[in-house]
């Protein structure tokens, strides 16, 4: 509902009511207005007394057109925020990485909005196609444009969200294209056999090793992705002897952070490979450092006592966003990396922690599993089906099988 400009006043003083661009809130147009000693936005006496409807309008029998002259009267109180509440909208922690990716993605399409002289919010259907041919022009991924283009739709006002019809139909075609000249390079799996002998590499008599192969051996078995690994504190787990309880406050697909258990079981064969005993060392380990709370994963230094916070912080600016003891993903995947180059794995240079999670996953497959709930994809996963289960189904259904089963049978 407008709310008319007021005149110049006696004891009034003239203001401009903030523009709210960063959250998706009932859509109110606020226009140029002054406050009142009583601080409210009143109505102009001379504006026009005009019916104020649109298509969510209803109305009961006998129930009178609403007018402007009736609609509510806005003081400052009704645009502000508390102290509190605004550190909360700025705060950029770890876990709301994809919050922060959509700010970006909308201060980028409102400076290309301004560039072009074409309003950003909200926008309208022919800037919002125009937008996706400039992204396809930047001949970035499909993927990332859905995101971008998804960042733009829903930071717009509920009813007045732009088509997205024509930029699907074109960013369909652009994908076709795009497939052709690039293939998505994937981190490499890390199977059972790459694990035990990156373990191998691990001084169980030195802090980093302990801590290394509690990555190693707990991080696939959980099907962790590095974020969870950063954010997973000493609370998040619970040692059995059947097994080790890791709560996930946070997660990719769990933006509401309700947070979910997942169960990682021992592994009776050797001792070494077992991540109850690799969880049971490593917060040992911890205990010893006088950390008894707070993050699982610490940087240390060579003579594995805990590193300075200020000399992390400079490495990175990830880990300027973390909480003060916090690791960053990179930080793991150096980690893994570095065991991959210890263990003298084949590529060992495009190892990263990703990969213990697409091996953990595939065996699970391989095995007729589904890894689903375990790794904590959503259910029914286009990505787990495609990845994993149809992969692991055609490798187990291939004809050569059958032919190596009637050589067998004929050499019997």
């Amino acid at each position: 509902m407008s709310v008319p400009a007021l005149p110049a006043g006696r004891g009034a003083a003239t203001a401009v009511a903030p523009a709210v661009e960063t959250a998706d809130l009932e859509e109110v147009e606020v226009v140029e207005g002054e406050l009142v000693d009583d601080e409210e936005l009143l109505p102009s006496p001379g504006a026009p007394d005009k019916p104020v409807v649109d298509q969510h309008t209803i109305l009961y029998p006998g129930q009178s057109m609403p007018r402007a002259k009736d609609g509510p009267r806005y003081r400052r109180l009704d645009y502000e925020v508390s102290p509190e509440t605004a550190r909360r909208l700025e705060e950029e922690s770890a876990p709301v990485n994809t919050d922060r990716n959509y700010r970006n993605q909308r201060k980028l399409f409102r400076e290309w909005c301004e560039a072009m002289g074409r309003v950003h919010r909200p926008c309208t259907t022919a800037t919002y196609v125009e937008y996706c041919a400039h992204l396809i022009a930047r001949e970035m991924a499909p993927n990332t444009i859905s995101t971008y283009l998804s960042a733009v739709r829903t930071w717009m006002p509920d009813d007045k969200k732009p088509g997205t019809t024509l930029a699907r139909a074109m960013l369909r075609e652009y994908r076709k294209s795009w497939s052709k000249r690039n293939r998505v390079k994937k981190a490499p799996a890390i199977t059972a056999a790459m694990t035990r002998a990156m373990v191998d590499t691990c001084d169980l008599r030195h802090p980093i090793g302990i801590r290394d192969r509690f990555v190693l051996l707990v991080g696939r078995k959980a099907l962790n992705r590095r974020s969870e690994l950063s954010q997973l504190t000493i609370e998040d787990l619970t040692v059995e002897d059947g097994g080790v309880a890791q709560w996930v406050a946070y997660s990719k697909n769990d933006q509401e952070a309700v947070g979910e258990e997942t169960w990682v079981p021992a592994d009776a064969s050797e001792a070494k490979y077992d991540p109850v005993e690799a969880t049971r060392d490593w917060l040992n380990i911890l205990h010893r450092l006088g950390i008894e709370s707070g993050p699982v994963l610490r940087a240390l230094t060579v003579a594995g006592t805990l590193q300075s916070r200020a000399a992390v912080k400079q490495k990175s600016r990830e880990a300027a966003k973390l909480s003060v003891d916090a690791v960053t993903g990179e930080s793991i995947n150096d980690w893994i990396r570095g065991r991959a180059f210890a263990a003298n794995l084949p590529n060992w240079q495009d190892i990263t922690s990703h990969g213990m999670r697409r091996g953990g996953a595939q065996e699970i497959a391989d095995a007729g599993g589904d890894p689903t709930k375990q790794g904590r994809w959503k259910a029914g996963s286009a990505t787990v089906k495609r990845e994993y289960l149809d992969r692991a189904q055609s490798r187990s259904e291939n004809p050569w099988h059958k032919v190596a089963e009637k050589q067998r049978a004929a050499e019997q």
